[in-house]
């Protein structure tokens, strides 16, 4: 950090949050509130006169409210930059002055106020790192209620040298060196009640460190450790785990089902010991809670500034886990840290380093190039409605409703998805490569002959088509008679697109896409599941049955679920009689010329 300070091309914006991001790659313009800080960064000397003076004491967030601080201070050692802050929301203001009064270099300017600052960037890093569970909600392990039940952040702020007691291991409650110390593990992680499913990755190794510091404070020291498993993945973690138990740390497979505090001041836990199947009391001086990792809690506020993806987890989606694991679906966004998933500094420093160089990599030449496959706008059939822009994931259109002026699309920040050329009502919008007389032209070569005996599939390239060439090489049986038109992305495939292929006399027709909430375009398979369900209705009303018209999602990795849903497509095809196909085509037919007719008139 001290570093990154003092280098000439890194400006480093303290107490400092975005409010607004706009613009696309190579042309980000972000809004950052920089909150005052009422000092002078630029002229403190860190003498620390001020704090010496200061009146008021509250608890010290650094070291987790086990020590105290002043309404200026440091928030914590080796912060940059290395100067004082002060707390407004806490200081006595000129109704004190000590500090004013104390400072020779006249550093504290209470008149100092919030500024905006606007920087223009090509690319953006997403490391918004990491939140501790809040183990309040899990009260049975009497975290609110006993004062030496404590969390693996607090207990790292005591064994610490820098903590507020430099290094010395000591109960809460009364100060005495606890003789036996138990860790629960998985606090807040793998439970589906509570706190997240996912494993928080860092606790248990922390945990193994934490132990192996007990014992060199205190060899005689009891320590204790109650597991579901111990997940010591890594160079050199197993070893840390194999010395943490050969210097007597006892590994108990089972979580506490309840703690109760005796009057010694001591915790009582009851435990099942899974590996003897009994139920087991430990009398502990001092109990840990390994706390687990959530994400941030500025995560879904920059999700929507940025057009981001999250997971079932609530972390950032990457746009592949293997092929792009720092890039996010919006071009010109990169992550790392703990916002993309919970890591350790290791893993941390990895992602950070590839993320740096994937952005370098993007803007380096001076030039973005972008892929051919992008919407254009006929603007003399765009009537200004707005709705393209509306569904547009990557904001890459723009429209005046009210002037009525043409929409516009931003080819650098648009990614092919087609979702706004599905749609637009007036056919104004052009998916170029994957055009609307491509794709019908397809659907036309595809039922030429035989189209009772076809299922016709929209399927789109990352998920879905990839999913089927998934299941060929994995020599996974499904019907023959499938037949796959590829679209970048589910919600390419337009309302006419299926009406064309009933009229054509296709017996069923299947749209499959990514899963809600893993589409490769943010979020444009919702508009897909839109607009199925509306033709649906559609069909309903026509009296063509809504049955044959399926949605499904299947992932690249899915191709056993590609073969049981075109087993399914092939069971419903056998189902619709050639007589129901005639009748289809028959009532579209007629609403073709009445089409044709009213096109006419007009």
């Amino acid at each position: 950090m001290a570093d990154a300070g003092r280098h000439p091309n890194i400006t480093i914006h303290t107490l400092s949050e975005v409010v607004d991001v706009k613009g696309y790659v190579g042309n980000f313009n972000v809004r950052v509130l920089k909150k005052a800080r009422y000092v002078d960064e630029k002229q403190c000397t860190s003498c620390g006169e001020c704090s010496n003076v200061c009146p008021v004491v509250f608890p010290d967030e650094f070291n987790m409210g086990l020590s105290s601080r002043k309404a200026v201070y440091i928030p914590f050692p080796q912060a940059v930059p290395s100067s004082y802050v002060v707390n407004m929301n806490e200081c006595m203001g000129r109704g004190c002055s000590k500090c004013l009064e104390v400072c020779d270099k006249k550093c504290i300017q209470f008149h100092m106020s919030d500024e905006t600052i606007n920087v223009k960037a090509g690319s953006i890093i997403v490391a918004t790192g990491l939140e501790p569970y809040d183990p309040r909600e899990m009260d049975e392990y009497g975290y609110t209620r006993f004062e030496n039940v404590v969390t693996s952040l607090e207990f790292e702020r005591l064994v610490n040298a820098g903590g507020p007691t430099k290094g010395d291991v000591i109960r809460p409650k009364d100060r005495k060196h606890p003789e036996s110390v138990g860790f629960i593990q998985c606090v807040g992680s793998r439970s589906k009640k509570k706190g997240g499913e996912y494993c928080s990755n860092v606790c248990c190794m922390n945990t193994i460190k934490s132990s192996l510091v007990l014992k060199e404070h205190n060899p005689d020291i009891s320590v204790k450790v109650f597991y579901m498993d111990i997940r010591a993945f890594g160079k050199g973690f197993e070893e840390l785990y194999n010395r943490s138990r050969r210097s007597g740390v006892q590994y108990l497979r089972g979580l506490p089902g309840s703690v109760e505090e005796l009057d010694n001041g001591s915790m009582r836990v009851a435990v099942e010991n899974t590996a003897t199947g009994r139920i087991e009391f430990h009398d502990l001086d001092m109990l840990v809670l390994a706390l687990g990792i959530k994400p941030s809690n500025g995560t879904r506020k920059l999700q929507e500034m940025l057009g981001l993806q999250l997971n079932p987890d609530g972390f950032y989606l990457e746009a592949h886990p293997k092929l792009q694991p720092v890039d996010a679906a919006t071009r010109g966004i990169f992550y790392a840290g703990c916002a993309e998933g919970p890591k350790d500094i290791k893993e941390s420093v990895t992602q950070g380093t590839a993320a740096a160089a994937r952005a370098v990599r993007l803007m380096h030449k001076g030039a973005i190039t972008s892929e051919p496959i992008t919407s254009m706008v006929i603007e003399s059939q765009c009537k200004s409605c707005g709705i393209c822009a509306e569904v547009c994931p990557y904001n890459a259109i723009s429209v005046d409703v009210k002037k009525k002026i043409p929409a516009k699309v931003n080819t650098a920040a648009c990614a092919g998805c087609g979702t706004c050329a599905a749609e637009c009502q007036f056919g104004s919008i052009v998916m170029n490569h994957f055009t609307d007389e491509q794709i019908l032209s397809q659907v036309d070569t595809m039922l030429g002959e035989n189209a009772m005996d076809k299922i016709l599939t929209f399927a789109c390239n990352w998920c879905s088509y990839a999913g089927a060439d998934y299941a060929g090489v994995s020599r996974l049986q499904y019907p023959p008679n499938a037949r796959l038109i590829r679209t970048m992305c589910s919600g390419r495939v337009d309302e006419k697109f299926i009406w064309h292929a009933f009229e054509k006399g296709a017996p069923v027709v299947l749209v499959s896409g990514c899963h809600i909430g893993d589409c490769h375009y943010i979020d444009a398979n919702h508009w897909t599941r839109k607009r199925i369900e509306k033709v649906r209705k559609k069909m309903a009303k026509k009296g063509i049955r809504p049955e044959r018209l399926q949605l499904e999602w299947i992932s690249a990795a899915e191709g056993v679920r590609f073969s049981n849903v075109m087993a399914d497509m092939e069971k419903l095809r056998q189902k619709v009689s050639t007589e129901e196909i005639a009748e289809t085509a028959k009532i579209l037919a007629k609403k073709d010329q009445k089409t044709t007719r009213e096109s006419g008139h007009a």
